[in-house]
């Protein structure tokens, strides 16, 4: 079993930053990718960024690319989501999610955290 915590969610304007942390516990951190997916209201559950167990390759989707960077500190089992010019439209609560594969399929993910809220006022 394994116990994902995300944090650092809350209310900033738009062309601000925020950053997330996704806390994990439960089995070998380093064994496995992680994600970060979000989902507005209203819309389904969308990948954002993705990292390798090494953190040595990411995934962006086109909509973050060169705003938000994913990476990973092994020794403190923590995936961080740094967004930077935040858009009104990043407005969703975002997921932390771990696989064994390096993938952005949603369907491919073993476990989840419970997500924290980003809300991107204009």
């Amino acid at each position: 079993q394994v116990h994902l915590v995300e944090t650092g969610g809350g209310l900033v304007q738009a062309g601000g930053s925020l950053r997330l942390s996704c806390a994990a516990s439960g089995r070998t951190f380093m064994s496995y990718a992680m994600d970060w997916f979000r989902q507005a209201p209203g819309k389904e559950r969308e990948f954002v960024a993705a990292i390798n167990w090494s953190g040595s390759n990411t995934y962006y989707a086109d909509s973050v690319k060169g705003r938000f960077t994913i990476s990973r500190d092994n020794a403190k089992n923590t995936v961080y989501l740094q967004m930077n010019s935040l858009e009104p439209e990043d407005t969703a609560v975002y997921y932390c999610a771990t696989s064994y594969s390096f993938t952005r399929d949603v369907y491919a993910m073993d476990y989840w955290g419970k997500g924290t809220l980003v809300t991107v006022s204009s």
